[in-house]
């Protein structure tokens, strides 16, 4: 069963006669067309009286017949308005489905008014579920996109010392990447007491003898990412330094090491969270222990403390325990994860031992 023919079915089942589905990366999850429209109308038009139809830019047609799985399509001129094409398109219907965390106000009123729906649902949990259980395809497109992370910060790191600033460090690492094939991926790159910051911006910040260096982003590649953070150690840090990444390092691996078919998200939480609270660090760990990813860098599930659901087969998801301390710096290890029948691959292969640069 493809994947439309799936959500045709949950359609069905919940009594919705058409769906927008306007997600660029959705979009691209049912047809295998990926494309960035900007500020331009485009979306996947599922009816169940109809054959599924992209409405596009006309600038976008060839890309989609050549790489969309349906072949209807819908286009229009930048001098058009595409929502007299929706309005031509769809007879009146009683119950549309939106993603309204996607949908902006005036588009979810364009739609309003070319269709006038009786009632308007919010099918992104639907999807979520659909995109949250990876196929063997998609894991060997995160795979490529972390192998290519990976191998970009092991040459960049060549280019790391006392004097550099941060920006030369991101600007060498988003190179290497761009060289190895990536299609982008997001970077930040901190030092010192900025890596204290567990959303902190890169800067023109000069690394420093003793500096905590933490690199966190991910590459994106044929539509899937990934999303990997490693600290370092520039020249000799102290022997806080040490423990502080001694003790991340440990709660990365006891919650690695609970991941199987079952286990709660909030128990992964926990485990990490005890290590790092019994080292007497509990305080310096701010936030949740990782995130589902894939076509995004931030998926369902949320792993965090009060997320009682359960990991199952195909989920991959990120393990990411840290320790922020102000005027000292701060430590993440974040590993992308897969969770398997017999328990759990861990994709992402850069080594954890503390690197001293």
């Amino acid at each position: 069963m493809s994947r439309i023919e799936k959500f045709i079915e949950y359609m069905e089942v919940n009594e919705i006669d058409i769906a927008f589905i306007t997600l660029p990366n959705s979009i691209y999850y049912f047809t295998g067309f990926n494309s960035n429209p900007h500020e331009r109308f485009f979306s996947l038009l599922i009816s169940l009286d109809k054959n599924p139809v992209l409405i596009l830019p006309e600038l976008d047609l060839d890309g989609a017949t050549s790489k969309s799985s349906i072949q209807n399509f819908l286009s229009y001129k930048d001098d058009e308005d595409p929502m007299e094409i929706v309005k031509g398109f769809v007879k009146r219907k009683k119950k549309c489905g939106l993603e309204k965390s996607h949908l902006t106000m005036s588009r979810f009123e364009g739609i309003s008014s070319a269709i006038n729906a009786m009632t308007y649902v919010d099918i992104d949990e639907a999807i979520q579920k659909m995109k949250v259980i990876k196929s063997q395809d998609e894991v060997e497109k995160i795979k490529k996109a972390i192998h290519i992370s990976d191998a970009a910060l092991l040459e960049a790191l060549k280019k790391v010392k006392p004097g550099v600033s941060e920006y030369e460090i991101a600007a060498e690492i988003q190179y290497q990447r761009l060289k190895l094939g990536a299609d982008g991926g997001g970077l930040m790159v901190v030092s010192g007491e900025k890596s204290a910051l567990p959303h902190g911006r890169t800067g023109d910040r000069k690394l420093k003898e003793g500096d905590f260096l933490l690199i966190d982003g991910g590459v994106l590649k044929d539509g899937y990412v990934s999303d990997i953070t490693r600290t370092f150690g520039v020249g000799e840090v102290t022997n806080q330094q040490k423990e502080m990444y001694e003790t991340v390092l440990a709660a990365n691996l006891a919650a690695i090491g609970a991941v199987e078919p079952g286990v709660s998200f909030s128990t992964l939480d926990m485990i990490a969270r005890d290590i790092i609270t019994r080292d007497g660090y509990g305080e310096y760990f701010t936030h949740r222990l990782g995130h589902g990813m894939g076509m995004n860098n931030h998926e369902y599930p949320s792993i965090h403390g009060l997320n009682t659901d359960a990991a199952q087969v195909g989920m991959v998801f990120t393990i990411e325990p840290g320790i922020y301390v102000p005027d000292v710096g701060g430590v993440r290890i974040e590993d992308d994860v897969l969770v398997k029948v017999d328990g759990v691959e861990v994709l992402s292969q850069f080594s954890k031992e503390l690197m001293i640069l």
